[in-house]
């Protein structure tokens, strides 16, 4: 009886050690099987397609005001807070801006209005003789007529009509020279009136005004300096006539500018607030293409509202443009389209048909599968991904959509949401057993020599004759 005991007690003893071992070899292999790969869950999300750029925030409408005439600066006007015009004053239309000194501009006017009273004076003297010259001629005229009366005879000699006759022609012509006179001086008057209107506009241009309401946001002279205005107007102030209102100057690539139309949604960020997004519309696509190192880009105009001034002019803008955008669509890791596991790596049963169909999509960019829905949308791009079974991986076929460029879109009724795709080899894998397809992968911090197949660790240490162990 003792003997019996003893016999069941040691049979169970036997059998939980051999439990327990049990346990421990499988918990053991599960752990080293599942460090073996890196893995990510597949998730639900919206995935957005768009174009990065980068541009220069620019005001909406620039005035550049310059000077028509020359001379010395003397002095600034007056801003709407009673400061002297500078960089940032705010400016309404017909304000002054400068004073130019107009010494010259002054003396030019006078001068043009003497010559203006002296040409009316000699259409006054011009006239006055004329009047003379018709109370000649009628006089003439008189003496002709009784002359004609009388005729060459006794009562009046020959030499005497003749004279009459000369007289009487000689006050006609006058009168038109005297006509001609007060025309000649009506023209010098007017010559005389373009001048006077000439000097008093050059006499006005010394006086530097604001032609809209707007920013000062360039001052390029300063009190003291003289300008030159010859076949160029130098350049005095820059004028923002709208700085609520803004344009991103955005140069874009020839292999994006395809898909850039107007009214297209933009966001951009610029350096000076880097945790704020703007937002815009594309407003207009410049046709004149620049080439810079054999690269052709196109500018793009980007408008936004800028109402609470924080947007600078000539400010860096980072901007991105909204070419297409998928909502709540099962999304991977781009990393998980990317990843190519070596053949021991794949479950032997999944070898030929990863070896055969596992090519084509294994960057998640393969063609797309020829024809499309029923709806006429464009089918979808090829792709492959890799799912852990055991301490192998079985090839996952699906079709990939947009990329935001850290995850892509797929479509597949073989991957739910939350499962888990292999993203990298956590791990050097290493052949046990005699091979020929049906041996096992264990985990191994080094590798083996050049063209084993396996992956290098460079971390690992060198082996003497050739790194084997």
């Amino acid at each position: 009886m003792k003997l019996g005991m003893k016999i069941l007690v040691g049979g169970l003893v036997v059998a939980i050690l051999g439990g327990l071992v049990g346990v421990w070899w499988w918990s053991h292999n599960r752990s080293a099987a599942a460090g073996l790969f890196v893995t990510a869950q597949v998730k639900k999300g919206d995935v957005l397609a768009t174009i990065s750029a980068t541009g220069t925030i620019e005001p909406e409408e620039v005035v550049d005001v310059g000077a028509q005439v020359a001379g010395q600066i003397l002095n600034f006007g007056k801003d709407k807070s009673g400061k002297p015009i500078d960089y940032g004053s705010q400016v309404e239309a017909g304000m002054v801006l400068a004073q130019i000194d107009d010494s010259l501009y002054s003396a030019d006017a006078a001068q043009a209005a003497a010559q203006q009273q002296q040409a009316g004076a000699q259409i006054a003297s011009a006239e006055a003789n004329l009047e003379q010259i018709k109370a000649k001629f009628r006089q003439a005229e008189r003496d002709w007529q009784r002359a004609q009366k009388l005729g060459p005879s006794d009562a009046l000699a020959q030499n005497v009509f003749d004279a009459y006759q000369g007289t009487f022609e000689a006050a006609k012509a006058d009168v038109a020279v005297g006509e001609a006179a007060i025309l000649q001086a009506r023209g010098a008057l007017a010559q005389s009136d373009a001048a006077v209107q000439r000097t008093k506009r050059n006499l006005g241009y010394c006086v530097i005004k604001s032609p809209v309401k707007g920013v000062i946001i360039a001052r390029r002279v300063n009190i003291g300096q003289t300008v030159v205005a010859s076949l160029n107007a130098p350049s005095l102030f820059l004028i923002a006539k709208d700085l609520t209102r803004i344009q991103v100057w955005i140069a874009v690539n020839e292999a994006d500018i395809g898909n850039i139309k107007p009214g297209q949604p933009v966001t951009f960020t610029v350096d000076a607030f880097p945790n704020r997004v703007f937002k815009g519309e594309v407003g207009k696509v410049r046709l004149n293409a620049t080439m810079t190192q054999n690269v052709v880009t196109y500018t793009v105009e980007v408008v936004a509202e800028n109402t609470d001034g924080k947007l600078l002019p000539y400010l860096t803008a980072n901007a991105k443009f909204l070419v297409d955008q998928h909502e709540n669509v099962l999304t991977v890791p781009n990393a998980a389209l990317r990843w190519t596991p070596l053949p021991a790596q794949i479950a032997p049963d999944a070898r030929t048909a990863a070896a055969t169909g596992g090519r084509k999509g294994r960057s998640g960019g393969g063609k797309p599968s020829e024809g499309g829905d029923a709806s006429g949308s464009p089918a979808l791009a090829r792709g492959t991904v890799w799912i852990q079974d055991g301490a192998y991986v079985r090839p996952i076929r699906l079709s990939v959509g947009l990329s935001d460029g850290l995850a892509t879109e797929i479509v597949s009724d073989k991957l739910a949401e939350n499962a888990e795709v292999v993203i990298a080899a956590a791990r050097a894998p290493v052949r046990t057993g005699n091979g020929g397809g049906g041996g096992s992968l264990a985990a191994a911090g080094g590798s083996g020599g050049a063209g084993s197949g396996d992956t290098v660790n460079p971390f690992a240490p060198k082996m003497p004759f050739g790194g084997k162990r």
